[in-house]
C-alpha cells in the first residue's frame, strides 16, 4: 500500500519538495533556492530550466533522505508561483525566453493602453481580474512581440504557453501532457470565469493564439502518470493548484467567510465565497478557489500584496542590516514601536486594493534618532498595514465580518509580526501547527483524488499552534492606520511624477 504523497512546491524564491504521511504529517522536506534575474528596473525573470532541474533535484533528495521509494508514493501534487509565464517550443521542449515572473512590471504600458482603449470593464467582468501586468496574459504577448521568430512559431502551432504548473507537468510526463488547472488558468487574463474555459475574445484582445494554451482541468483528479525518468516509477500526478488556492485548501477554509493570509514573498489573502463568483467593488480579484473532479467550482475573493517577505529580503540584501531573514524579529523587538517611522514597501508598485503600478517604496519619519531597529519594526508594520487594507476591502465586498484570520507562509513564524497583525486587524490571528499549508493543500488535493485520504481524515488534520489576540485598543489601531494612510498617499504615483 502507498504510504506517502509528494508535494512539489515551486515558488518564487525556491523549489521545495515535501513528503506527507497518512496522518498529514511532514515526513521529509528538501529545498533549493533559485536565482533571481533583474535585467532592467522593474523586470524579474527566472530560468525555466532551473525551475525544472531544481524541482526535480529536491524531489529526488527528499525521497532519498526519508527512505521512501517512488513506488511508495500514492500521488504527486503540484503547487506553484502563479502568473509566472513560460513559453517553450513543443518540438524541442526548450524555452524560447526566460520565465517572466509575476512581479515583473514590463507590460505596465500595455495594460495602460488597453485600459485607455476602454477594455477594463470587459476584462474585469469576464475574468474577475484587473488589467495589470501582474497577470500572465500581457507577459505572453510581450514574448511573442519581442523574441525573434516567436510569433511566427506560435501561429504555426509550435509554441506552448504555461504557468509554472504546466511547465512542471510537461517535464514530469516527458512532454506528453500540456495542461493546467482552473486555479492557474483563471489568473491569465485569458480565462472566462462564467464559461469555465479560455475566452476567444480575450485571446484576440491580447493577440495570443489559442493553440499555445494548455488544456484546463480540475484541481483534483488523476491527470497523468510521471514518465519514470524522474521517479523511476509511474506515479499519478493528481493535484494542481496555484500556491494561494492550495494554501486556502490546506488551511481548510472550505466554507464561505473563512479567510487565510499567506506571508511569502508577497502577501495573499483569500476569502472563500462558496459557489458564487462575487464581483468586487473594492479593487479585489474574483478567483476560482478550486474545482474538485466533476463538482462545481468554489470561488474566492483575493487581495494580493506584492511585497511582504521581499521587504525583509531587502533589509538583508539591500541595506545589510540583518544577515538572515530570521533575524528581523529580534532586531525589531529592540524597540517598542517604530517611533513614527513608516515604510511603504511598494518596491514593485502597489497591489490590492490600490493597484498603483507607479507607486514606489517610501521610507518616512526618519530622524537622527532612527536606528536599524526602527526600520526593521517599520518593515513589519508595513507588511501588516497592507494586509489590513485588503481585509477591509474584502469584508465590504463579501458583506461578511471575518472572525479570525488563519495565517501561513514563512513569515507566519514571526510572532511579533503576527501580534502586530492582530493588533491592526482587531481580530485574532490563528496559526496552525503545520504552516506548510501550500504544500499540504497540493498534497491533500492529490491524495483525495486517488483515495489516499477521506474527507473526514483531511478535516481532522488541521491543528492549532497559536492564537494571537489583539493587544491594543481599537482607537490606537485606528490612529496607527491613519498614519499609514498618510504615508501611502506620498508613495502613490512616484514613478509617473
Amino acid at each position: 500500500m502507498p504510504t506517502h504523497v509528494l508535494a512539489l512546491d515551486q515558488g518564487t524564491t525556491s523549489s521545495r519538495a515535501i513528503l506527507f504521511d497518512r496522518a498529514g504529517r511532514i515526513a521529509g522536506t528538501a529545498q533549493k533556492e533559485i536565482e533571481q534575474h533583474f535585467p532592467r528596473p522593474g523586470w524579474v525573470e527566472h530560468d525555466p530550466t532551473e525551475l525544472w532541474s531544481s524541482q526535480a533535484g529536491v524531489a529526488a533528495e527528499v525521497l532519498t533522505r526519508a527512505g521512501v521509494a517512488p513506488s511508495d508514493l500514492a500521488a504527486v501534487g503540484i503547487t506553484n508561483q502563479r502568473e509566472t509565464v513560460v513559453v517553450w517550443d513543443r518540438r524541442t521542449g526548450q524555452p524560447v525566453h526566460r520565465a517572466i515572473v509575476w512581479q515583473d512590471r514590463r507590460t505596465a504600458p500595455l495594460c495602460d493602453a488597453l485600459r485607455e482603449a476602454g477594455h477594463e470593464a470587459t476584462v474585469r467582468e469576464k475574468t474577475g481580474l484587473v488589467l495589470d501586468s501582474y497577470f500572465s496574459g500581457t507577459k505572453v504577448r510581450w514574448i511573442l512581440d519581442h523574441v525573434d521568430g516567436a510569433r511566427e512559431a506560435a501561429e504555426a502551432g509550435h509554441l506552448a504557453f504555461g504557468t509554472v504548473d504546466s511547465w512542471l507537468v510537461w517535464n514530469l510526463t516527458g512532454g506528453a501532457e500540456h495542461l493546467t488547472d482552473v486555479t492557474n488558468a483563471c489568473r491569465t487574463l485569458f480565462f472566462n470565469l462564467h464559461t469555465g474555459d479560455w475566452d476567444d475574445d480575450l485571446l484576440a484582445l491580447l493577440d495570443v493564439p489559442r493553440s499555445m494554451l494548455p488544456e484546463v482541468r480540475s484541481s483534483s483528479e488523476v491527470y497523468a502518470r510521471t514518465s519514470g525518468a524522474l521517479l523511476s516509477a509511474e506515479v499519478p500526478v493528481a493535484g494542481i493548484a496555484g500556491d494561494q488556492q492550495a494554501a486556502t485548501f490546506g488551511q481548510r477554509c472550505t466554507a464561505p467567510g473563512l479567510a487565510k493570509n499567506t506571508y511569502g514573498t508577497g502577501c495573499f489573502l483569500l476569502m472563500n465565497t462558496g459557489g458564487e463568483a462575487v464581483a468586487s467593488a473594492n479593487n479585489l480579484l474574483t478567483t476560482v478557489a478550486w474545482r474538485r473532479g466533476d463538482r462545481p467550482a468554489q470561488y474566492a475573493l483575493e487581495g494580493s500584496v506584492f511585497v511582504a517577505g521581499a521587504a525583509v529580503q531587502w533589509l538583508r540584501d539591500g541595506l545589510g542590516i540583518i544577515r538572515s531573514a530570521s533575524e528581523v524579529e529580534a532586531l525589531a523587538r529592540r524597540v517598542e514601536h517604530a517611533d513614527g517611522v513608516v515604510l511603504v514597501p511598494a518596491f514593485t508598485g502597489l497591489g490590492a486594493p490600490h493597484w498603483d503600478a507607479d507607486a514606489r517604496g517610501t521610507l518616512l519619519g526618519l530622524t537622527r534618532g532612527t536606528t536599524a531597529a526602527h526600520v526593521a519594526r517599520a518593515t513589519l508594520d508595513g507588511i501588516a498595514f497592507q494586509v489590513a487594507d485588503v481585509l477591509d476591502a474584502m469584508e465590504a465586498d463579501a458583506g461578511l465580518a471575518v472572525s479570525e484570520l488563519r495565517v501561513d507562509g514563512g513569515a507566519a513564524s514571526n510572532d511579533l509580526l503576527m501580534q502586530i497583525q492582530a493588533d491592526l486587524l482587531q481580530v485574532p490571528v490563528v496559526r496552525p501547527a503545520v504552516t506548510e499549508t501550500t504544500a499540504l493543500g497540493a498534497a491533500l488535493l492529490a491524495g483525495l483524488a486517488v483515495g489516499f485520504w477521506t474527507e473526514d481524515e483531511v478535516d481532522a488534520q488541521w491543528q492549532l499552534d497559536r492564537r494571537f489576540e489583539p493587544a491594543i485598543s481599537p482607537d490606537e489601531a485606528a490612529d496607527r492606520r491613519a498614519g499609514w494612510g498618510r504615508a501611502l498617499d506620498r508613495a502613490r504615483g512616484w514613478a509617473a511624477a
